[in-house]
């Protein structure tokens, strides 16, 4: 009965605050640093009702999480991150599920529904499905007019290494996986670790989404509190295998503190609106020997 409850409050929220202007649902797949599953298909529901696609960026759960078996309508992924694996390439990808009717409300869609004069006048609903058989007009005018209009195509070297990096990433997620959930048992043992952030963590609704929506794995971001920022900047300084890097989903262990680098320019509450606390880190668990990265881990915080 409570998860009934607060399903029906995520769809109160998401049509509250629909109105005509809405063109898309947007969200992540797991975001950090809060790490709340999103609800795939409760919001895709709502969409598909009113003919409005959900767009989710699936970059922090590639092989684990299938939005478009949720219901999503359009996944993107940052290929820097895992599916590349190892930090070395920019690149990102836009995948058109093909399951959306775009047609439905064709005010809604004005982009795809309405001639194109730098296109001839196509209408992209209608012309893409009768040349190719394919319901996958949003991906096709993505891809010829940010091509034209921006130059969206990678350097050949990054996509090289990207499909490199994409022969191995369901190998390296289940790696990932499996070494994030011994750190996390790992923290939850250290006195001077306040608070430990990961999918099934949270309690209630949201861990039940984590369940139903990541198979085989729950992604290899962790979440920390050390207290305070000092402590925080401290843990940072004393890491002699894990790498300080911005980034996440490389092969290698990873970490950051965000008080001090990416959110420096934030005071208190504005990093508490951003959900980071003085004192968080963020790990991103690579494929090293588990024994190897908790080491690493343990004689940080003992610093």
């Amino acid at each position: 009965m409570k998860l009934d409850l607060q399903i029906l409050q995520i769809q109160k929220n998401f049509e509250k605050v629909t109105d005509d202007k809405t063109r898309a649902y947007y969200g992540e797949s797991c975001p950090n640093p809060y790490l709340r599953v999103f609800p795939i298909k409760e919001v895709s529901d709502i969409g598909r009702k009113k003919g409005i696609p959900l767009i989710i960026d699936n970059t922090a759960s590639p092989v684990i999480c299938k939005p478009l078996a949720h219901g999503a309508a359009i996944v993107m992924h940052s290929l820097t991150k895992y599916i590349g694996g190892h930090g070395t390439s920019i690149g990102g990808i836009i995948v058109d599920g093909g399951n959306f009717d775009w047609i439905k409300d064709r005010k809604r869609q004005p982009l795809i529904n309405e001639p194109d004069q730098s296109y001839g006048g196509a209408v992209w609903a209608d012309a893409v499905p009768q040349l190719t058989g394919a319901n996958i007009p949003f991906v096709i005018r993505a891809r010829v007019v940010l091509l034209r209009d921006l130059g969206a195509p990678l350097s050949p070297f990054n996509a090289f290494q990207i499909i490199q990096g994409l022969e191995t990433v369901a190998l390296r997620m289940k790696q990932h996986c499996s070494n994030a959930e011994k750190v996390v048992t790992f923290l939850e043992t250290q006195k001077k670790v306040k608070n430990v952030i990961y999918p099934t963590n949270h309690q209630g609704e949201i861990k039940e989404r984590a369940k139903k929506y990541m198979q085989g794995g729950y992604g290899s971001l962790v979440g920390m509190d050390l207290g305070t920022k000092e402590a925080g900047a401290k843990f940072i300084d004393n890491l002699k295998m894990l790498y300080h890097v911005a980034n996440i989903g490389d092969a290698r262990s990873l970490a950051i503190h965000p008080a001090t680098t990416t959110h420096s320019q934030l005071d208190d509450a504005a990093l508490a609106a951003a959900g980071v606390t003085p004192g968080y880190v963020r790990l991103s668990i690579g494929i090293e020997h588990p024994d190897d990265i908790i080491a690493d881990i343990k004689q940080a915080l003992a610093a």
